[in-house]
């Protein structure tokens, strides 16, 4: 039996939750950069290459955020080989399988391109900050384009999202809990927990 498509689910998902009571995100200055504090801390502890490849891709998804570039799939490729040491990233051929096999992400003729028009949506001034970069994270967690290091992927864009916009975040860690694709009320907890880690100061 074929798992239900739980790209489809979130794609409903998507539309379903409340995104405008997302937080207001403050503008004040933070000494820590989260990112870079958890690639310099946890991950290097496990694996010193797997850091410098995350501390490579940060620094150009910074770079891209000050240059205003927009956010589409080359882009996000172009930080994830250096996430993988590859030359190349290209998006997934079939269907894509995580939580031991109890999510899939259906692959049809129409996947790239609403991904495109997902992320598309993450400078949409109309929602909170805070609303879009939780979803943009979400979108490339359960649109899954990569065949490997989606997760990986997934922070550097929601780090993306709101370096646009100056903010930085002091801590990341607590962003990286397993999320569901079929579950909208986790998905405005996203942007919740977004806000309430940039209210912390260091």
């Amino acid at each position: 039996m074929t798992a239900t498509d739980s790209l489809s689910t979130w794609l409903c998902v998507r539309g379903e939750a409340d995104w405008h009571q997302a937080p207001t995100l403050w503008r004040e200055p933070t000494a820590r950069d989260g990112f870079r504090a958890w690639c310099e801390g946890p991950v290097r502890q496990r694996d010193p290459v797997r850091a410098n490849r995350l501390l490579l891709a940060h620094t150009l998804a910074r770079a891209d955020a000050t240059r205003r570039a927009p956010l589409d799939f080359a882009l996000l490729a172009t930080w994830q080989r250096e996430v993988l040491g590859k030359t190349e990233a290209p998006f997934r051929a079939n269907d894509a399988h995580a939580k031991a096999g109890r999510e899939r992400y259906g692959l049809t003729p129409r996947t790239q391109a609403d991904f495109a028009a997902c992320l598309r949506e993450a400078t949409d001034s109309e929602l909170p900050l805070a609303a879009r970069a939780a979803r943009a994270y979400l979108d490339v967690a359960f649109f899954h384009p990569f065949t490997d290091g989606n997760a990986r992927a997934a922070l550097l864009t929601l780090v993306h999202v709101l370096a646009r916009e100056d903010i930085v975040l002091p801590e990341v860690g607590p962003l990286q809990i397993t999320r569901y694709a079929d579950d909208p009320a986790g998905a405005a907890d996203l942007a919740t927990l977004i806000g309430v880690l940039n209210r912390r100061r260091y």
